[in-house]
């Protein structure tokens, strides 16, 4: 008996598209997804996330940040406080307006910056399913597979146009409320603001990059479910959780392979000189991830029955 389910749309990319009955099949000789085509479907994704309000609203939360950071700490040190409680390099924020980007960066790394991208990938493949336009996507000569690799590409330029975000904001709001000058590094070391300067540009890189495997499993629990909303749930109760199991101290011999565990090593780019030993490990463990859960979402996404 005729399902009407076609299984072959001529894109050479296992793409299905399940049809009504009776429902016209495509005639022969569809053209294949083209490169350019798929920089197009690259560019056409950012703008549409670029452009909504919920990004928007994610991004402005995100630049609050140092400014909430930086007017507390002035107003705490205006009144004769010490200004040495609080996130990372916090306490030399008053003596260099350059340090509240290490600040902020401490601060949003461990909660703000990973929800922010649990909530963009998670609904990047369930928002479509439950919002009915993933089969229409699949249609098109892009193919499941290239699907998926734009939708993780504009995942994690979200990561790295956030990062930017934060670092930019506390910058500026550094700049304006506390003096400027040379940086003096963890190690004791002082190095010219130029320096720091460049320093912070690669801690922001870096951090972006801390986010890579983290993007990969919001996208592979996002090919599991047609709810955008439980999908984005999911992946920000697993931030939650292995947060909460990298403050255990029994949990020690498990906390090196969680994903959020190598985060902070950022601040090893503050050492003269340089420690890169934690953010090699930390990269390499973010490689792991996008590995492992990158292959399992396109093992998902090209296997399961697409009806919405």
């Amino acid at each position: 008996m005729d399902t009407g389910t076609d299984t072959g749309t001529g894109t050479g990319t296992g793409t299905e598209v399940r049809r009504a009955p009776g429902q016209e099949r495509p005639a022969a000789g569809v053209r294949a997804a083209h490169p350019l085509w798929t920089l197009g479907l690259l560019r056409s994704e950012l703008t549409v996330t670029f452009r909504r309000w919920r990004t928007l609203a994610l991004l402005g939360v995100l630049a609050a940040v140092p400014v909430l950071i930086g007017i507390a700490v002035k107003i705490e040190t205006g009144d004769g406080g010490g200004g040495g409680h609080g996130p990372a390099f916090i306490g030399q924020v008053t003596n260099n307006g350059l340090f509240l980007v290490f600040a902020a960066l401490a601060a949003t790394l461990p909660v703000f910056l990973p929800m922010a991208v649990g909530v963009m990938a998670g609904d990047a493949i369930a928002g479509e399913a439950g919002g009915g336009t993933l089969r229409y996507l699949l249609v098109a000569p892009a193919g499941r597979t290239r699907l998926l690799l734009v939708k993780y590409a504009s995942t994690l330029a979200f990561c790295l146009v956030a990062t930017v975000v934060v670092a930019a904001s506390a910058l500026a709001v550094g700049a304006l409320l506390f003096p400027l000058g040379d940086v003096t590094t963890i190690s004791g070391v002082r190095i010219s603001f130029g320096e720091g300067l460049v320093r912070a540009l690669l801690i922001a890189l870096v951090v972006a990059a801390s986010l890579i495997g983290f993007a990969a499993l919001g996208l592979f629990i996002s090919t599991l479910t047609d709810s955008g909303i439980a999908a984005m749930a999911a992946t920000v109760g697993l931030l939650i959780t292995a947060q909460i199991l990298d403050a255990i101290p029994q949990l020690h011999a498990v906390q090196p392979y969680l994903f959020s565990h190598h985060w902070l090593s950022f601040a090893d780019l503050l050492r003269q000189p340089v420690l890169w030993d934690g953010i090699a490990e930390n990269l390499g463990l973010q490689a792991l991830y996008a590995a492992v859960f990158g292959s399992a979402a396109w093992a998902r996404l090209t296997t399961r029955d697409i009806t919405t």
